[in-house]
């Protein structure tokens, strides 16, 4: 019945008309915890079907409890069934902030993160970092959320290993993209400036020059974390967007407190103490 109703789903075109007459929710999600795994699957891929088609579709799905469903169904499966449930959740969250607040209120960031983590098929990968990035997307208060779960140094990793396919590499960096560009929460960003490429770094460095001149707290966090101080360490083209964004960063700060963090401070010191040396005798 359940593989009858995703292949209908994937067809219909008034297809939410079709969903009320036929009072499939909630009823179809007590089949996400069947016995029978084809069947848990099979219920998976109709709700999926659903989901991807309108707001109003999707919102049914999260008022009948399908987004806490979808998600206990993805922690409790693995490989290959875990597919459904992921796209499912990644639709949810594409289509409006409050479906993809439901989905973070749900629990939904964990099994998303574990799969981008554990599961040994790129394309479940690709999967998960697509829809953590609908997530993310939305607003700081959802890329916070994420970034407070270590989601971005996670899409880094997989972005960053060398046997990662081309699709989870594209799928990653737009996730980390979405992410970066909505997270004002500066100290969640902090560990990126640590292993990030300057492909990414350039994100990074553009959201802090855009928060740090209207959070003076943020600022002096900044410093205080040693933020700064790497923000000196990276090497880049002149010209480039990356060192634009870095000097805006510097522009925020006394002349001074950038060169005390610049890595060749201390040989420049030593220099003066020379010069000064020389200049004495």
């Amino acid at each position: 019945m359940c593989s009858c109703l995703a292949q209908i789903a994937k067809h219909t075109v008034d297809l939410a008309e079709v969903v009320v007459e036929a009072e499939i929710f909630p009823r179809i999600l007590n089949c996400l915890k069947d016995m029978d795994v084809q069947v848990r699957k099979n219920a998976a891929t109709c709700i999926r079907e659903i989901a991807k088609h309108t707001p109003e579709l999707a919102k049914l799905i999260v008022h009948s409890g399908g987004a806490q469903s979808t998600v206990d169904y993805i922690s409790e499966s693995k490989g290959n069934a875990r597919l459904p449930g992921i796209m499912t959740l990644g639709y949810i969250s594409a289509f409006d902030d409050s479906l993809a607040m439901a989905v973070i209120v749900s629990k939904g960031i964990a099994p998303l993160k574990d799969a981008l983590i554990s599961e040994p098929e790129d394309h479940i990968k690709a999967a998960a970092a697509w829809a953590l990035g609908q997530i993310g997307r939305h607003s700081p208060k959802h890329a916070r959320d994420l970034a407070e779960a270590d989601v971005p140094s996670r899409l880094l990793g997989v972005y960053m290993l060398q046997d990662s396919s081309q699709d989870l590499k594209q799928k990653a960096k737009r996730a980390l993209k979405n992410i970066i560009q909505k997270c004002t929460h500066l100290p969640a960003l902090e560990p990126l400036l640590q292993n990030a490429q300057n492909d990414i770094l350039k994100y990074v460095c553009e959201q802090f020059a855009k928060v740090l001149p209207t959070n003076l707290e943020a600022k002096r966090t900044f410093v205080q974390s040693g933020g700064l101080a790497k923000i000196q360490m990276i090497k880049c083209e002149p010209g480039s967007k990356l060192a634009d964004h870095i000097q805006a960063i510097n522009e925020e700060y006394p002349p001074d407190v950038v060169n005390y963090y610049s890595p060749d401070y201390a040989e420049k010191l030593l220099q003066r103490l020379e010069d000064y040396g020389d200049g004495g005798n």
